[in-house]
């Protein structure tokens, strides 16, 4: 977008947030660059620059803007909804995996050379992949400097900065502060001084409609992974470094975020993977535009715009999940997840609330015994054979995988049919638009409507839906007094 000059201008002077994250306005004459819907006088517009990017704006030599703060503006919709590589790529730098492997490593997840993701990158977004991931690191500080009272050679280390000079230098390049003067100007109030515990604020696109997505969250929780308590959805986090438990509450303008992490070098790979879960990076003035466009949905997005998709936090885990799902109500999946967790789950101390164990990893679920299993034995062969794979790497459903080749691997699985793969797209690995035609609620919400109701029949009238099926699938499964619809009350 922003090389559509014209429309960035009119984006900027309207201050209109809903393109905050699409594009950075830079700023000739003062050298900052902001959000679109930064709330100061907007420039002349010959003296503004668009870029792509925060990084490809501070590599351009401009720092961030301190009343409008565009590092904290949500992300690019275009990651989620997009599956080249260029998309791949910033899920996986959001993830971490340039602090932790360097380029080599993302080069390696993505199966292209480096020079190819650096020309790739930097065509598109105006930065290369060191530059993006400096970029994430900045912002990174920033949260640690302003909500804790660690030292400041912690938050160097914690934001993944090999040395404090870098990071000094950096901060002082990006904000035009020194951190202690970016700690000093931060808003009063109390920081955080137990070790690993932040209170954050995440941003998203209005409007945000968080009654199906709170509530599948709840109505779906794992015993011991996940519950609703004080009106926050919390669940444990299996994360690179260490382990995490997170409290999410539903905010007018906010989703507000209580992380309790074991290493705080994995704050800014949880709060990607719990945007992603929230599916905050989305843009629902452009999906529930084409939905309206179909008259029977139109009633349905009126009624209750800016559905998300409820998504994970983890592809493989809920990959599993899944399969234990297969054709048992949704507190019969929890019972067998529960089990799963308790037998194979790692124990963790919560304090606040109830929860007691990480879900296991495929190393962990290795060993299972399918035996031990209380369900029937075609769908123990399936859920071995997910581990198996998932084990192995013959089935790839991380951030950064390619959607077409995951449903593939998915497909050649014994006992993995369609409504399957789709789920596991739709929710893992975040395909917006993954279609469930199959699937009984779907078809009972279409025959309703007026809708046509048969599997063949339904696909052909989604093409109208695309390439948001799997947020029509979210308003369609919502006019069904199904707990996963409603926002918990206690």
């Amino acid at each position: 977008m922003h090389t559509d000059t014209e429309r960035c201008l009119r984006a900027v002077q309207s201050k209109d947030a809903r393109f905050d994250g699409w594009f950075y306005t830079a700023v000739l004459t003062t050298r900052i660059y902001c959000r679109p819907s930064c709330p100061v006088v907007p420039p002349k517009p010959e003296n503004m620059r668009f870029y792509p990017s925060a990084a490809a704006a501070q590599q351009a030599g401009f720092r961030a803007c301190k009343r409008c703060r565009p590092d904290a503006s949500p992300g690019s919709p275009e990651w989620n909804e997009r599956a080249d590589l260029v998309a791949r790529a910033m899920r996986l730098i959001a993830d971490g995996i340039v602090d932790r492997e360097g380029v080599p490593g993302l080069a390696d997840r993505l199966g292209y050379s480096t020079r190819q993701i650096e020309r790739q990158l930097l065509a598109e977004l105006g930065a290369g992949p060191l530059a993006l991931a400096r970029a994430q690191r900045a912002q990174t500080a920033r949260l640690l400097v302003e909500t804790t009272a660690l030292p400041m050679a912690e938050v160097a280390f914690a934001a993944g900065f090999a040395s404090i000079r870098t990071f000094n230098e950096t901060v002082r390049e990006v904000f035009a502060l020194s951190p202690s003067e970016l700690r000093q100007r931060a808003r009063p109030g109390p920081r955080a001084t137990v070790p690993g515990a932040l209170a954050l604020r995440l941003p998203f696109r209005q409007p945000l409609n968080p009654d199906n997505l709170f509530g599948h969250l709840a109505a779906t929780a794992v015993p011991g992974v996940e519950e609703w308590r004080d009106g926050a959805y919390r669940r444990t986090l299996n994360l690179p470094y260490g382990h995490g438990i997170v409290a999410l509450s539903p905010r007018p303008d906010h989703i507000d975020c209580r992380l309790s992490l074991t290493d705080l070098r994995d704050l800014a790979g949880a709060i990607a993977r719990c945007r992603r879960m929230l599916d905050l990076d989305a843009d629902p003035e452009a999906v529930d535009g084409l939905l309206r466009e179909d008259p029977r949905l139109t009633p349905l997005v009126d009624k209750a715009p800016g559905r998300r998709v409820p998504r994970t936090v983890d592809a493989d885990e809920f990959a599993v999940r899944a399969v234990l799902g297969q054709q048992v109500s949704t507190a019969a999946a929890r019972t067998h997840a529960g089990r799963l967790v308790r037998a194979h789950g790692e124990p963790v101390d919560d304090p606040d609330g109830g929860l007691s164990h990480l879900f296991p990893s495929t190393a962990a679920l290795a060993g299972l015994d399918p035996e031990q299993l209380a369900m029937p034995r075609t769908r123990r062969t399936t859920l071995t054979g997910v581990i198996a794979a998932l084990g192995s790497g013959a089935l790839q459903l991380g951030v950064g995988s390619d959607r077409d080749a995951a449903r593939a691997q998915l497909a050649a699985l014994p006992g993995i049919g369609p409504w399957t793969v789709e789920c596991i797209a739709m929710r893992a690995l975040g395909d917006p638009d993954a279609f469930t035609p199959t699937d009984l609620g779907l078809r009972r919400a279409a025959a309703g409507l007026g809708l046509p109701h048969t599997p063949a029949a339904l696909i052909r009238h989604s093409a109208l839906w695309r390439p948001w099926r799997a947020y029509a699938v979210q308003y369609l499964w919502a006019t069904d007094d199904h707990p996963i619809n409603h926002l918990p009350t206690n």
